[in-house]
């Protein structure tokens, strides 16, 4: 499926506000809501629509702790990525995990209820032996920019 500039524009007015009603959608992108109905149930068929959830503010919830590690593979086979992978994917304090290019493998995002939850997991993590050769850990102090959305308009001119 082609997108055109009212499907990025769609996708874009989604993201910002995934509880918008169809009406209220359709005006944003100059359609009327029968066509702008269709269009979103076939970007979701196509899975450009993955789902939609609720953006929660946990500094209201509790206290919790961000923890943005890199870690370092000892070999670099396929296997061993797919080793690990498997292993970290069953944290759920893990929330992204990126394989990356340059002095390390890959650059894991952590939200744990402390420090000690976060060490715990790690020192779970090594001990299963899945191929860590070493991480570094950066705790995040405060996050004054973290954007839940991507700027497709700017990203996907049409």
């Amino acid at each position: 499926m082609k997108l055109d500039r009212i499907d990025i524009r769609i996708l874009h007015e989604l993201q910002k506000n995934g509880r918008i009603t169809n009406v209220e959608l359709a005006e944003l992108v100059n359609l009327s809501p029968s066509p702008c109905l269709m269009r979103v149930k076939k970007l979701q068929a196509e899975g450009f629509i993955e789902g939609y959830s609720a953006r929660i503010d946990v500094g209201k919830l509790g206290q919790t702790l961000t923890v943005f590690t890199e870690v370092t593979l000892k070999n670099h086979r396929q296997i061993d990525f797919a080793r690990f992978l498997t292993a970290v994917e069953k944290v759920d304090q893990l929330i992204e995990c990126h394989l990356v290019s340059g002095g390390y493998d890959y650059l894991l995002k952590f939200v744990t209820a402390g420090i000690s939850e976060y060490q715990e997991i790690m020192e779970r993590l090594t001990d299963l032996e899945i191929g860590i050769d070493k991480y570094f850990s950066f705790v995040v102090l405060k996050s004054p920019i973290a954007r839940a959305h991507i700027p497709l308009t700017s990203l996907f001119p049409l």
